[in-house]
């Protein structure tokens, strides 16, 4: 497999840094309100490669924090008259509602900063003892004229650096672009006591101390958002770099942005939207499925037009799946054909083309098309009178690709309410007299209960329709 690397700027084999195994970080919430469906890209793109990779048999260890002590949680919790800590559990129990309904599956770990101040004090000793630090007034900053390393994930110039739109002007700081390790505490915050006086971590170095603590002080993978790279990227690298002389991540992954209406996303323009109020209008996996149709370091347009789009594809991909485990009972009894043969001959190299797709730097666009162009080869055998004993194959490499992807959630029914089994044998009896006006109708009456029938080859095909 190879991945584009934002450290070097290029597609790099992943070589893991032990055999079999790929240790993974990827930044997760701050948990002060509902994600928003910019935060959703990277939950579901760091699922899919940590899904890919465990298809390709390696051990993954995925870590993914929850930044549960911050400016915004302070200013929040106070706005609602609850304590930091209470706003933390209320919107981490959000965050995984929402991520279950995406099909983004929990983290191996998923460590909060609050619970690792002890590691997070350890870390800035350390680099206070290498120095590379200063304190002025109980806060601690990096000193970043002292890592001569600093930029180099980036690509900034420590020189070229200003005090401006990206970098908070702080009068106490040597360089605008040093950054708080440890903020002394103010009336009213909540605080942790340390040896520069009580207070509270910085943002940049939770991460370095939770990803450290649990995949080791060089690992594999690091991923985030591209607005992640600088600056917190950036001082996630100087402050490990700095206190153990070690590479920190090997590869480095940054998704795209995702634009409203071909326009940036913010509040002020009033087009921004959290995942649970998109959720209210549309199904999560076509949100999902919407998020995957693009290689994941393009920017991507998200539009009404676009999630029905979305819808539309995987209606077509359930139609099929359905209609296979439908046909399998029939095709297990018939002998191997010469077309059963060159149809499970196609599958492997439809298996072969969606590797190289999702090898070639995660690019699912491409996957999805090699699971359509399969699609398309399926609907054809589904077409004849008698089925084959492919389509039992068939059946089994649709569901472990889209497996990969975190697709076709929804189970398939595979026996039906009685209720609802009557109306289908009532219009298979209405087809066998052919009185095509009472099978309409009572089509009609399974649509309205929230069943579509399809009539195929090998008889009705019957399912619930996709929420």
């Amino acid at each position: 497999m190879k991945i584009y690397n934002s450290a070097t700027r290029k597609k790099e084999e992943l070589v893991p840094l032990h055999e079999g195994e790929i240790r993974m970080y990827a930044c997760g919430p701050t948990v002060y309100n509902y994600f928003h469906i910019g935060n959703a890209r990277p939950f579901i793109i760091f699922d899919v490669l940590r899904r890919y990779l465990e298809y390709r048999g390696y051990k993954v260890t995925f870590v993914q924090n929850f930044t549960d002590i911050d400016d915004k949680m302070i200013k929040r919790a106070n706005e609602e008259g609850i304590t930091v800590k209470e706003l933390g559990d209320k919107y981490i129990q959000e965050y995984y509602q929402d991520a279950a309904a995406l099909g983004i599956r929990p983290a191996t770990v998923h460590p909060r900063a609050t619970e690792h101040i002890g590691d997070i004090i350890k870390l800035i000793k350390r680099l206070e003892k290498n120095g590379l630090t200063y304190t002025v007034n109980g806060d601690v900053y990096f000193d970043t004229k002292a890592f001569p390393g600093y930029g180099k994930l980036s690509g900034q110039n420590l020189d070229d650096l200003e005090a401006g739109a990206r970098i908070d002007i702080d009068t106490s700081k040597k360089h605008p672009a040093d950054f708080a390790l440890w903020k002394a505490s103010k009336p009213g915050e909540p605080f942790w006591n340390s040896p520069w006086g009580p207070g509270r971590p910085g943002w940049h170095i939770e991460c370095s101390a939770m990803s450290m603590k649990y995949l080791g002080e060089t690992f594999d993978i690091h991923g985030g958002g591209k607005d992640l790279l600088f600056p917190h990227h950036e001082n996630e690298v100087a402050q490990s770099e700095g206190a153990t002389g070690k590479q920190l991540a090997r590869y480095w992954m940054h998704n795209g942005f995702i634009n409203i209406d071909n326009e940036k996303m913010s509040k002020s323009a009033g087009n921004f939207f959290t995942v649970r109020d998109i959720l209210k209008e549309f199904s999560a996996e076509d949100v999902r499925f919407f998020m995957l149709s693009a290689h994941y370091r393009s920017p991507l347009n998200f539009s009404r037009d676009m999630i029905a789009q979305a819808h539309a594809s995987l209606v077509r991909l359930y139609n099929v799946r359905d209609q296979l485990l439908f046909c399998q009972g029939h095709a297990e009894d018939k002998p191997l054909s010469a077309e059963d043969e060159a149809m499970m001959a196609r599958l492997d190299e439809y298996v072969a083309r969606f590797d190289a797709a999702m090898d070639d730097d995660l690019n699912t666009a491409d996957a999805l098309g090699v699971l359509f162009s399969m699609v398309q080869d399926i609907n054809v055998s589904l077409s004849v009178s008698s089925p084959l004993r492919a389509l039992v194959k068939a059946y089994d490499t649709l569901t472990a690709l889209t497996d990969v992807l975190g697709l076709l959630m929804q189970k398939a029914e595979l026996k039906l309410p009685e209720d609802i089994q009557r109306l289908v044998d009532a219009r298979q009896a209405a087809r066998q007299s052919k009185d095509w006006q009472q099978s309409d109708a009572l089509r009609n009456q399974l649509q309205e209960r929230g069943y579509i029938v399809e009539d195929t080859a090998q008889g009705q095909s019957v399912r619930r329709a996709i929420k």
